[in-house]
């Protein structure tokens, strides 16, 4: 690994640096974007059950807040059961949006890093030839300064494409995820409304 850090020369850091990050954060995403953490499919269930046996009380939103990102947003509506299904749908589409922005978290810099790796990995091979062409002298060329020219460029631009594909294939599927999981949780909190107000049984 030294060596290559050696034969990459200094742009490589860059790279390494945006590859640390870029592994962290989907580390991270993989764990909190798991379906059931998000949206139990048993909670509206769960939650239906309590309402008919003991109704709604701040021991049970509080519970329910802290459950899941969808149990924060029923929490959210039930808080509101006694209003007409127009605000309960208000309060419900508030925390909605500031769930769907938590699930987003961190997507923005990934996708950064997908797109900002190759460009790195070509300011890598810029410098590469750079130090090729500056190692050409009137005797001729070293041949020690352009093989070590030639590695800068193809190690910056190879770990650069490493770095990118990665990162953009797992951008794509975690922004895939977080819409199907918006989605399901838009249609859970729409059952949950129209359950509590009459319109549908559970």
């Amino acid at each position: 690994m030294i060596a290559i850090v050696e034969a990459a020369g200094w742009p490589i850091w860059f790279l390494i640096l945006t590859s640390v990050i870029a592994v962290g954060l989907i580390i991270e995403r993989l764990g909190y974007l798991r379906r059931n953490r998000i949206a139990p499919p048993t909670l509206i269930n769960e939650v239906v059950n309590e309402l008919k046996q003991r109704g709604v009380s701040d021991s049970m939103l509080s519970k329910l807040a802290s459950s899941s990102p969808l149990g924060r947003i029923f929490a959210a509506g039930l808080k509101n059961i006694k209003s007409p299904p127009e605000v309960m749908k208000e309060s419900i589409e508030e925390a909605g949006r500031t769930v769907a922005h938590e699930l987003e978290r961190f997507l923005t810099t990934l996708g950064t890093i997908a797109s900002i790796s190759p460009l790195l990995g070509l300011f890598g091979t810029v410098v590469g030839m750079i130090e090729i062409f500056g190692s050409q002298t009137a005797a001729g060329n070293s041949p020690a300064i352009l093989a070590h020219g030639i590695s800068v460029a193809l190690y910056n631009t190879a770990l650069g494409l490493i770095v990118a594909i990665p990162s953009m294939i797992f951008y794509r599927h975690f922004r895939a995820q977080v819409d199907s999981l918006t989605i399901e949780m838009e249609q859970q909190a729409v059952k949950l409304i129209e359950i509590v107000h009459g319109q549908r049984k559970g």
